[in-house]
């Protein structure tokens, strides 16, 4: 049996695995291909973590979210592009979506004489960066979302197959 950490600052990887109960053997017995020592190294960052590594994690610990992380936090390409979404309940979720847009809404129109020409003028940056970032966060709301759809999936509370 596996002692029990106390180390202080834990990677989202061990901070999983440990709220689910699991030691590090437990978790590589679900993982095909996986070893606790590998899995320690990944929760102590003495190794690069791959994309298919956090993939495998996320199925096996049904933490959709992990992927999120990972794009967002840790990947070259994904770090400042991806947003970082947290898991929310349905009713706030949909309430940031729909207040996100009917915000946008109301800069439609704005948002249609800045496209007219093809091009945005310096009177219309103002406009134009207030606009993109409402759509930023229009943005996070629907990633927030479909974590919210992964995670019910990945728990069998919801068909992915009917969706």
């Amino acid at each position: 049996m596996g002692r029990k950490s106390t180390k202080e600052n834990k990677t989202i990887y061990q901070m999983t695995r440990e709220e689910l109960g699991l030691t590090r053997e437990k978790a590589a017995e679900l993982i095909p291909g996986f070893s606790p020592e590998r899995i320690e190294k990944i929760e102590n960052d003495r190794v690069q973590i791959r994309p298919e590594d956090v993939r495998m994690l996320a199925e096996a610990y049904k933490a959709p979210g992990l992927c999120n992380y990972y794009c967002s936090q840790e990947c070259p390409i994904g770090r400042g592009r991806t947003p970082r979404v947290e898991s929310k309940g349905l009713v706030q979720i949909v309430v940031e979506t729909l207040n996100g847009i009917n915000r946008l809404n109301q800069h439609r129109d704005r948002l249609l004489e800045i496209a007219e020409d093809g091009s945005v003028s310096p009177d219309e940056y103002e406009d134009f960066g207030e606009i993109r970032e409402l759509l930023e966060r229009l943005q996070v709301s629907v990633s927030t979302l479909q974590l919210w759809l992964e995670e019910r999936t990945a728990h069998g509370e919801i068909d992915g197959e009917s969706l």
